[in-house]
């Protein structure tokens, strides 16, 4: 049990967001916000706490030493992915100081909305149980993997290895899909179609009276 669900905003309808890699993840997120809801990336959360000065920092450098953060003083991401590679215990031990954190600034976001609707980009929704709990709805942003290959590809000039090695480090396609109350498919879509698709779902969701 996540002991502090009692204290996400009881009021707020809590939308958590997922998808793989190039799936348009992003793309959706900016859409519902234009509907009116608060976004809380925890992406964005994560890098916020592991710059220099960043809430992470400090327990970061008493874990794993000086050697954890770069020059400027920011998470040395590249020497902690060795580390993670050649270590088994750091992965674990790594987000056992970041996820509490991230979790706890997510809180405090949504906390502060001012919007009913607030939408938790999670990208290891999947993998998370708590997470999931403390969402009322799991978004799903949807393709296959040929696609993501191609647009990863086209906007991040990575060779095509490089994307289908990210592509398998996360969670499969199918367990996305099994946790999802709503799918939305950006294989072919037009922009114009996916705005159609989460203009739906705004109205399912959130619209007046509608109780998650």
């Amino acid at each position: 049990m996540d002991s502090t669900l009692s204290a996400w905003p009881a009021r707020q309808r809590r939308i958590g967001l997922t998808g793989g890699i190039g799936s348009g993840k992003s793309t959706v997120a900016a859409m519902l916000v234009a509907h009116g809801a608060t976004l809380v990336d925890t992406d964005a959360i994560a890098r916020d706490i592991t710059e220099p000065g960043g809430a992470a920092m400090p327990a970061l450098v008493a874990e794993f030493g000086a050697l954890a953060a770069d020059a400027a003083g920011a998470l040395d991401r590249a020497r902690m992915r060795e580390l993670v590679f050649s270590d088994g215990t750091a992965k674990q031990r790594l987000e056992a100081i970041l996820h509490p954190a991230i979790g706890a600034e997510a809180l405090r976001q949504a906390q502060a909305a001012q919007t009913q609707v607030v939408v938790f980009d999670v990208p290891l929704l999947t993998e998370s149980s708590h997470w999931r709990a403390r969402c009322q709805r799991i978004l799903v942003v949807d393709c296959g993997i040929e696609t993501q290959v191609q647009r990863v590809m086209a906007r991040s000039g990575w060779p095509e290895a490089q994307v289908r090695a990210v592509i398998a480090q996360q969670a499969s396609r199918e367990r996305r899909r099994a946790i999802a109350d709503a799918i939305l498919s950006n294989d072919s879509a037009s922009l114009a179609s996916l705005q159609a698709q989460v203009a739906r779902l705004w109205a399912l969701w959130c619209g007046p009276g509608v109780v998650l």
